[in-house]
């Protein structure tokens, strides 16, 4: 007896805690805890995607008075259909028609609370014992987090830093059988900076067609680019090979708290139809909970009239910020960086462990430049590349420069001696 009571019945899901130990959020409040808080300087977050807080990175007016005015309206205080509301689906069907070949529908779309509620649906449907899913290294490891989660094995293919961070398609081909379902490509690139040039999509879509598998593509950073290689969807490619889009508007319109994002199927050839996954999408979000159907009725504003200024300013802020991280990485001798980014919010450097002392890894490097200059940034093993480093220079720029200045400071502390 316990407390005048038989043995307690439950006990909690330990799966849980290991699953949310891999994921980006779970590794940087670990970084967190460790921050010395007698240090009187400001925190510089490097460690995560999301620039909101900073006044140079504030979103559009038009966004801001689309969701007010939605709210005012009255008409979206109800709840919204498993779907989405139809003016929603619409919007994103046409805002995403303008990169494609082909015409989706509203049909094709499907509303989501962010990007990763798109991740979590994809992967619950696709799940199913003995099945696996090929995954990017490194990658955003909230796909390795719900694919433990949804009876999927995952495989890893590489990226080549020496190639621009392309796909590594032989592996992919090495990698995939029968019980294959999916790969994932994120493009822009998360963690790498990278941007996929249409010539190289098109072989990830003839590839996978031969293997017989999806293609999933995480487009959560779509159009936020700023090199020479322009964007493409992946969807492009969706007559050659069924591809399910995610994407939000948290990164192009600086929004991430607002939770709204959509799963599309690029299918024109109703493979995805036929094969039930599509009413198995349904069938999941039956399940879930939808964004706010106020937020969902200020879509179609947000997306239709948001002025190209906004977008030309918010590029031209990360070009800027890339060209300082980039060149103050380069003036760092302890950290290498072998490409610089075209795209999305982040770079990706290697750590030459052999100058430093007392530093045993990537994650102790980033847990003693918290607790000593407070500074956070992610290690590569968050992401699937151990003794690397993924910084974010999607911040305040004197902030990024005081940041990098610090982590300059560390390395120099803890060099080895001549």
């Amino acid at each position: 007896m316990e407390n005048g009571s038989k043995k307690w019945g439950f006990q909690a899901d330990k799966d849980l805690n290991a699953a949310s130990a891999i994921t980006v959020r779970g590794v940087l409040n670990e970084l967190i805890e460790s921050l010395n808080k007698q240090d009187q300087r400001p925190v510089i977050p490097l460690g995560h995607g999301d620039p909101s807080a900073f006044p140079c990175f504030r979103t559009t007016s038009v966004a801001e008075d689309a969701i007010v005015d939605a709210l005012k309206s009255a008409k979206f205080n109800c709840y919204a259909p498993t779907v989405g509301i139809l003016t929603a689906r619409r919007a994103i069907a046409d805002h995403l028609n303008r990169d494609l070949p082909f015409k989706l529908s509203p049909d094709d779309v499907f509303v989501t609370l962010g990007c990763t509620q798109a991740i979590e649906v994809t992967l619950t449907v696709l799940g199913r014992p003995g099945a696996n899913i090929l995954l990017p290294r490194p990658g955003f490891p909230y796909y390795e987090a719900v694919a433990s989660r949804s009876n999927l094995e995952v495989r890893h293919f590489d990226l080549l830093p020496e190639k621009g961070w392309e796909v590594d398609l032989e592996a992919v081909e090495a990698l995939a059988d029968e019980n294959s379902v999916a790969m994932v490509i994120i493009n822009p690139g998360n963690p790498c900076g990278n941007v996929y040039s249409y010539g190289h999509l098109k072989k990830i879509a003839e590839t996978a067609r031969k293997i017989g598998i999806m293609v999933i593509a995480d487009e959560v950073y779509a159009h936020l680019t700023f090199g020479s290689t322009p964007y493409v969807r992946m969807g492009t490619f969706g007559p050659i090979v069924p591809v399910l889009s995610l994407g939000s508007i948290s990164k192009r319109w600086i929004v991430p708290g607002w939770r709204i994002g959509w799963l599309v199927t690029s299918d024109p050839n109703g493979i995805l139809k036929n094969s039930g996954v599509v009413d198995s999408i349904v069938s999941c979000l039956n399940l879930t909970p939808d964004p706010a159907t106020f937020i969902q009725g200020a879509l179609s504003e947000i997306l239709e009239n948001t002025k190209k200024d906004f977008f030309l300013k918010t590029t031209s802020l990360l070009r800027e910020a890339v060209d300082t991280c980039y060149d103050m990485i380069q003036g760092n001798p302890y950290i290498t960086c072998p490409m610089k980014p075209e795209g999305s919010m982040f770079i990706m450097a290697k750590l030459n462990l052999s100058l430093l002392e007392g530093i045993k890894d990537d994650m102790d490097f980033c847990l003693k430049l918290a607790k000593e200059e407070s500074v956070i940034v992610l290690p590569g093993i968050a992401v699937g590349l151990k003794n690397w480093l993924r910084i974010s220079f999607a911040i305040e720029p004197s902030a990024l420069e005081v940041g990098l200045g610090r982590m300059k400071s560390f390395c120099e502390r803890h060099a080895k001696k001549q």
